[in-house]
């Protein structure tokens, strides 16, 4: 569905609102965060429709500026300390389940800390094919066809790779997990 300029922004924002702030929740931890992706989602949207941008899938487009705005987000917080824990393979990280809430206290704060510059450390040290996969899909959102499409590799072989660096990854955070939560 494309954006029509007689239909006001408000009617579009009134349509995808909430199911664009469950899909930004389910990929960022920190509810202000997402709700400031959310915001910075419908600003562009505003400013695209003041520049008289054509739009032709206006839902597919929000969804789009949203999964570039967590990927600016998580690339940030790996600049200041990387976060995620390894899931399955087919499914978006879900950092919240599984970091320590910054609102638990110091001691939460620090452990969260801990695990987000092991985790920054552990992406770094995953073989380059790994990273890029595992970089590919959980942060910058990309789909395996996607990805296969671009590289020439098969989706199998994608999920294969993505497979091991998860499993790389759960192996080397689980002691940095485990020393978190007895602190």
């Amino acid at each position: 569905m494309g954006l029509d300029r007689d239909q006001p922004i408000s009617d579009v924002v009134q349509r995808e609102q909430s199911r664009l702030r469950i899909f930004i929740r389910r990929r960022v931890a920190d509810p202000r965060d997402a709700e400031d992706i959310l915001q910075d989602v419908f600003a562009e949207l505003v400013e695209a429709n003041r520049r008289l941008m054509p739009i032709d899938h206006v839902t597919g487009w929000l969804y789009r500026v949203a999964r570039n705005r967590i990927t600016d987000l998580f690339r940030k917080t790996q600049a200041e300390g990387f976060s995620a824990s390894p899931g399955r393979n087919d499914e978006p990280l879900d950092l919240g389940a599984v970091l320590p809430s910054p609102r638990a206290g110091p001691e939460a704060v620090f452990a969260r800390k801990a695990l987000l510059q092991e985790l920054a450390r552990a992406i770094n040290e995953l073989p380059e094919e790994q990273r890029r996969v595992f970089v590919g899909h959980e942060l910058d959102g990309r789909s395996f066809k996607e990805m296969a499409a671009e590289t020439g590799v098969s989706v199998n072989t994608l999920l294969s790779r993505k497979r091991y660096a998860v499993m790389r990854l759960r192996d080397r955070l689980r002691a940095t997990y485990d020393e978190s939560l007895k602190g």
